[in-house]
Order: structure tokens, then C-alpha cells, then sequence
């Protein structure tokens, strides 16, 4: 070996490793100018996500019985509907009010206004309701306390564009008639109406109070008061066995012997029970009601003798009381 061998670094051995180098910017201390750049850009997303999380709000939002749940960063009721684009008019309903304060966890309910046009007994108006089917409109307007027959079922939806609905209220009144009082659940728009669900014939010359095209209001007492009847007319004559059968124990039967009595189910009239066709079959005038018992009788015995006896089609509870001695 020469001395100019001795001076240098041995060679490195063939197959042996080299020790990584250690980068200077971490050995040395110095660092590369874009680490600072990168860490504040990471913290920078970071508090923005943080403080995005904190700010907004999880509300849970009604509109028309809609329901949905939605993130905002409103501070008031009115910056979130805003927010959704829930468009919101003078006579719409907001809960809470468009000025309160919106926290986490609030729920807000909109009802949007709708008009309504009522028919209520024939008469009709305008309504603006943000009830979302009938049932909740008759509350509305102070209505669903009272019997009624709808057009509609409570539980129809109202559309924001409007509904129309009719309603007859059930009214209870009292139709007087001689001696006779009649009380009846009425639907009827009129005093006339009301005769005729009743199936109450008038006779020339009655009078009706209050009138006829009269609305019958709740409680109403209709007056039916008769003409004087005309003297009757008696030109068929009644046979002695028919005669001679036992009225007074048919009478009683039928009717306690009242000739004011009065049968709506048929109509049925007076002691005897007569339907008016067949009180006008046998010439009676007018209703039974509006004759004594004397001539109520001797209809009857017209009708009897006009049947040729088979009285158990006039009078089939009671006829057999004719035989009774």
C-alpha cells in the first residue's frame, strides 16, 4: 500500500448499504415555506365546518299539514320560510309569529289561507279559512257545534284554491194545527218545506204562520189555522146493521176517541185514523181533524159500508172491537 492509498476513505464495499440521508429541513431545523400555508388552510376548513355546524339550526317545518325537516341559518321564522321559499300573505298562519327567534329544535306550522264559499240554508257568502278539510272549516266559522247534512264529508280536503260547500243545519220546530201539536227535526229552507217533509196536506182557505216562504228558524212554532168548515153535507144514507156496530169501542182503540188525533206515519187523522184519500173517497172535506166527532163517524160508516164489510184492510188492529157487545 503507498501512502496516497493510506490517505483516502477506504472504498466502500461492493453490496454494502448507505445510511439514508436525513433531509437537511428536518435535521437542520429549517422548514419548507409552504408547511405554514398548507396547516392554516387545514384549519381554516376545519373552523369552517365547526362554526358552519354550530351556526345553523335543525327545524322541523309544517306547511299545509306537509311535514319536513330542514337546516338553516335564519335567525327568525321568517328568514327560514324565506330560506325554503315557503311564500307567506297577510292572511295566511304562521306559529310562531314570522319575528320570533328560531333555535335549534324548533317547529314552525303554516297554514296557507283559502277561500270558502258556504251555502248555509240557501244563504250563501264568502269565507277566508286555513283549515285544511270541512271539519276544521266548521270549526272555523263556529258551525261544528250544530246538527247538519254537508255536501261534503268532514274529512274532505280544502285546496288552496278555494272549495265550495253547502250546509242545512237541523232545526227542530213545532207545527200546531187545530187542536193537534206536530214537533219535527227539520232540514227545510221554508215554512212550505217543512209542511211538506211533514206530509201536511192544506185545505182551501187555511192560513199559515209565520208564511209559507218563511226560513224556519230553530224553535219555530208554525200555526196552521183553518177556515170555518162548511156545513156538511150528508146525501148517502148509512144502513141500520152498520149503524148498530160498536164505533164508540173502535174509537177507542184506535185513538182514545180523540178526534184531534194525529198519525204522522201516514199520515193518519182523527178517532178513526183516515188517510186522506180515503177520507175523500167517502166525501169527507178538508182532514178529519177539522171536523167533530159526530161527523168523523159517520165517514167511517160510509167507509164500512162502502167495503162491503171487509174492514180488516182500514182497520186491522182494532176492527174486530166493531162486534163487541
Amino acid at each position: 500500500m503507498d501512502s496516497s492509498s493510506a490517505s483516502r476513505p477506504a472504498a466502500r464495499r461492493a453490496g454494502s448499504r448507505r445510511a439514508p440521508r436525513r433531509p437537511t429541513w428536518l435535521g437542520s431545523g429549517i422548514r419548507s415555506p409552504w408547511t405554514g400555508v398548507g396547516c392554516a388552510a387545514l384549519a381554516g376548513v376545519s373552523l369552517g365546518v365547526l362554526t358552519g355546524v354550530v351556526l345553523t339550526k335543525e327545524v322541523r317545518l309544517a306547511v299545509d299539514g306537509g311535514e319536513t325537516t330542514v337546516r338553516s341559518f335564519g335567525a327568525t321564522v321568517g328568514d327560514v320560510l324565506a330560506a325554503v321559499k315557503v311564500e307567506v300573505g297577510p292572511h295566511d298562519e304562521v306559529h310562531p309569529a314570522r319575528t320570533d327567534q328560531v333555535r335549534d329544535g324548533t317547529s314552525i306550522v303554516v297554514r296557507h289561507a283559502r277561500p270558502l264559499v258556504l251555502t248555509l240554508d240557501g244563504r250563501k257568502s264568502t269565507h277566508t279559512v286555513t283549515a285544511l278539510n270541512v271539519g276544521e272549516a266548521l270549526q272555523q266559522l263556529n258551525l261544528s257545534g250544530r246538527m247538519a247534512t254537508l255536501s261534503a264529508s268532514r274529512m274532505r280536503q280544502i285546496p288552496v284554491s278555494g272549495f265550495a260547500l253547502d250546509v242545512r243545519t237541523h232545526r227542530r220546530v213545532t207545527v200546531v194545527r187545530g187542536g193537534v201539536r206536530l214537533d219535527a227535526l227539520t232540514t227545510g229552507r221554508t215554512v212550505r218545506a217543512v209542511l211538506t217533509q211533514q206530509k201536511i196536506t192544506l185545505a182551501k182557505g187555511d192560513r199559515v204562520r209565520p208564511p209559507m216562504s218563511t226560513f224556519p228558524e230553530d224553535s219555530e212554532v208554525i200555526r196552521i189555522i183553518p177556515a170555518a168548515p162548511p156545513a156538511p153535507v150528508h146525501t148517502v144514507a148509512v144502513s141500520p146493521s152498520v149503524s148498530s156496530l160498536n164505533w164508540a169501542a173502535l174509537a177507542r182503540c184506535e185513538t182514545f176517541a180523540n178526534p184531534k188525533s194525529f198519525n204522522p206515519d201516514g199520515p193518519y187523522y182523527g178517532m178513526y185514523q183516515f188517510s186522506l184519500p180515503m177520507w175523500q173517497a167517502v166525501g169527507g172535506t178538508r182532514t178529519p181533524l177539522d171536523w167533530p166527532a159526530t161527523e168523523q163517524t159517520y165517514r167511517a160508516r160510509l167507509l164500512y159500508q162502502r167495503v162491503a164489510g171487509r174492514w180488516r184492510a182500514q182497520w186491522p188492529n182494532c176492527g174486530a172491537r166493531l162486534f163487541i157487545r
